[in-house]
């Protein structure tokens, strides 16, 4: 067993680091807001710190999941930051969806401090965190990603080694691109199906067995259908998500047409006051606005 760091502890971090403790490790937390640590600790068997650099202190293997970039640096960087307190020797894994530069960033700033680094941002919702079935992409070098494997087996299915630094993350803004285009025709398909006078749940139930079917359509369908979403990962975080990765796309040429138009989509959205819905609520653009 190791004696592990968990930074951030939002609806992703709480959990995963809850699975840590259970399997044996030695946990010690920080948060930002420190109610959550305390809150944390009196569910599960470990500590918390004041600061993130009292959190990494003797830690073998050190983990952030944080809101974005500048989050990242904020609790990594400087005199009270993580990487203050870690030993030589101990690697930093983020599972923060951040930028690719962050990713190259931080691992040239933990290279100079004798640290290994891994970006690794994860898919699987809420649920998944909940549940340990997460799925995790990884950049890095393969003989510190094989040192973490068994920690990060700890709430995953899926665990792959994508390439160097910062292939963790653009593999993750792979799954958000086709995460977006799904619920975009998913919201479409239901839409059409209601006008056209349809049983919409009728019609999932038919095409879920054939070439249609997706986690979305099998997971979302009747909440988005009820108007109900409440159901994870928001759409402010989701086009936080999309700038990312629209950015990349200026960068390394890709075209990225329905992507861009599902990102206004999701404007739109927000323009609703649903910043805090989650990512299915790409229906009620239509039927709101109809």
């Amino acid at each position: 067993m190791a004696k592990v760091c968990f930074i951030g502890l939002g609806v992703m971090g709480f959990p995963m680091a809850g699975h840590l403790a259970s399997e044996g490790h030695e946990v010690c937390v920080y948060n930002r807001t420190q109610a959550k640590a305390e809150s944390w600790v009196e569910r599960f068997a470990g500590e918390f710190a004041a600061t993130a650099r009292e959190a990494a202190a003797g830690a073998e293997f050190v983990f952030s999941c944080v809101g974005n970039d500048e989050d990242l640096r904020s609790v990594l960087l400087g005199p009270d930051g993580a990487m203050a307190g870690m030993a030589a020797g101990s690697v930093l894994i983020d599972h923060t969806t951040a930028s690719a530069t962050v990713a190259r960033e931080l691992a040239l700033l933990a290279a100079e401090r004798e640290l290994g680094f891994l970006d690794a941002p994860v898919s699987g919702g809420q649920a998944g965190a909940e549940s340990g079935m997460l799925s995790i992409m990884v950049g890095g070098e393969p003989e510190i990603y094989q040192r973490a494997l068994p920690v990060l087996e700890c709430y995953a299915k899926m665990v792959s080694l994508m390439g160097s630094v910062g292939s963790g993350q653009l593999t993750k803004m792979v799954n958000q691109i086709c995460v977006g285009g799904l619920l975009q025709g998913l919201s479409e398909a239901l839409h059409f199906a209601q006008c056209a006078g349809l049983d919409a749940h009728a019609a999932m139930q038919v095409i879920r067995h054939g070439a249609a079917q997706s986690w979305q359509l099998e997971h979302r369908h009747a909440s988005m259908l009820a108007g109900e979403y409440k159901h994870g990962f928001a759409v402010d975080w989701m086009r936080k998500d999309l700038a990312i990765l629209l950015d990349e796309a200026r960068n390394n040429g890709a075209q990225l047409p329905v992507t861009a138009l599902v990102d206004q989509f999701y404007a739109d959205v927000q323009n609703m006051g649903g910043g805090r819905w989650d990512t299915s609520s790409l229906l009620a653009r239509l039927t709101e606005t109809k």
